[in-house]
């Protein structure tokens, strides 16, 4: 697979479609196909954080989950095919699932937003698509225990709604015990979205790059800083990079 070395990570040039069929050949070979996404808030975040950077760096397939990345690419003169995020990978893999009878463990979230998630999943396809769930509040210690629990699930895609970097790191550090799981991602704040309990951005706002204001004007006190900030330092980056290159 063609990768775009940029900003101490490398992006695999894949489409949506090139990604899918990846997914589907690991789980019909029964081999461990483990899957990430950077955005410009990650791409910043692990310039300084080495955990992460090795996280997101060991995966087998790292999208561009931001269109700023896809942009920045570009301007690179390194450009992407597309963006390819997580969510509508997330909801591709759901319909998938449904249709050749692969079956889902759900990690993350809520426990209330899970079981919205779960009841609209069962509603919308089948309740036997759900081979297990958890949600993403536990500790250090209990994880041993949730790990085993995914392991003997039998499931073939394994999907974490969990805040970066603790996805990432969970993935990474959990997948040799997982190897039974033959794909695995995360998906940060998918659940929430497909449970509906926030609302996504217009489609003209994601293919605007926009999407990261829609969610600043949802929860500003929250997301000030992840976004004004980590977009100004995603830009010096970018400037930094094309006067190096």
């Amino acid at each position: 697979m063609q990768t775009v070395k940029v900003f101490n990570t490398h992006i695999h040039n894949l489409n949506m479609q090139e990604t899918i069929a990846l997914v589907e050949e690991s789980i019909v070979q029964k081999k461990q196909l483990h899957h990430t996404v950077v955005n410009a808030g990650k791409i910043v975040a692990l310039q300084t954080d080495q955990e992460l950077r090795e996280s997101v760096n060991n995966a087998d397939v790292i999208n561009a989950d931001g269109q700023a990345v896809v942009w920045a690419s570009k301007i690179l003169k390194k450009p992407l095919k597309e963006r390819v995020a997580g969510i509508d990978l997330f909801s591709n893999l759901l319909e998938i699932a449904h249709q050749k009878n692969y079956k889902v463990f759900l990690l993350g979230a809520k426990e209330e937003v899970l079981q919205d998630l779960i009841k609209k999943l069962s509603h919308q396809y089948n309740p036997e698509i759900i081979a297990g769930h958890h949600h993403g509040y536990f500790t250090p210690e209990e994880e041993p225990e949730i790990v085993q629990k995914i392991a003997q699930s039998q499931a073939n895609m394994l999907f974490v709604a969990m805040t970066s970097p603790k996805k990432e790191i969970f993935l990474n550090t959990h997948k040799e015990a997982l190897q039974e799981v033959n794909f695995i991602m995360g998906v940060g704040g998918s659940f929430d979205v497909l449970a509906g309990k926030t609302k996504r951005a217009p489609l003209w706002m994601q293919k605007a790059g926009l999407e990261w204001f829609f969610r600043f004007i949802q929860e500003p006190k929250r997301m000030w800083k992840r976004y004004l900030v980590g977009n100004t330092k995603f830009l010096s980056l970018l400037i930094t990079e094309k006067l190096k290159n």
